[in-house]
């Protein structure tokens, strides 16, 4: 049970800190730069991953999250959803972790959501990953080999930094749809 309220604990502080979606024009451009780019590194790693880009309903796009931790760990980061290849909103994710942790860490996030239902349960703010699902290491012919598990694949590639990790803990989302982020900005 301590276990349990001190990853609610890092949780929640992990995902306050997460922004959503930027707040000027050019926090827009330089997201939207690292995600080009970030897409661009994954297909040059896997070629075979263009199959997720093509066969989706949507997905979503989360460059250079941080992760880092000793004993109790965290990570965040912000990214772009994308729906029939046209951006939809901005997302941010937070993690928190309890256990064995050491260390630090930036990776991508790949999600991509086979049908509407998963899409829809992300935007709806209802998306989180537990200690049980597991996201592919991007590497040489990986796509090939995978699918989606429950509508959704998940993969990381670009990998940088050292981390030694037995802990328990989960990752949280939160979406913000371009109109509720022009919304924000002009009050």
């Amino acid at each position: 049970m301590r276990i349990q309220f001190w990853s609610a604990i890092v949780l929640v502080g992990a995902l306050s800190a997460c922004a959503g979606a930027p707040k000027t024009a050019e926090e827009k451009k330089t997201l939207s730069a690292s995600v080009a780019t970030s897409i661009e590194l994954l297909k040059k790693t896997d070629p075979t991953i263009e199959k997720f880009f093509k066969d989706n309903y949507a997905y979503a796009v989360l460059p250079s999250i941080g992760k880092g931790g000793f004993i109790i760990g965290g990570a965040g980061g912000d990214g772009e959803v994308y729906k029939g290849g046209k951006l939809m909103g901005y997302c941010s994710m937070g993690q928190g972790t309890i256990g064995a942790t050491i260390g630090g860490q930036s990776f991508d996030e790949f999600i991509f959501f086979k049908d509407e239902a998963n899409y829809k349960v992300f935007t709806a703010n209802k998306f989180a990953f537990t200690a049980q699902v597991s996201a592919v290491m991007a590497a040489s012919g990986t796509g090939a080999a995978t699918s989606y598990h429950d509508g959704v694949a998940i993969f990381v590639s670009n990998v940088e930094g050292a981390m030694a990790e037995a802990a328990v803990g989960g990752q949280q989302f939160k979406y913000v749809s371009l109109d509720a982020s022009a919304a924000t900005k002009a009050k």
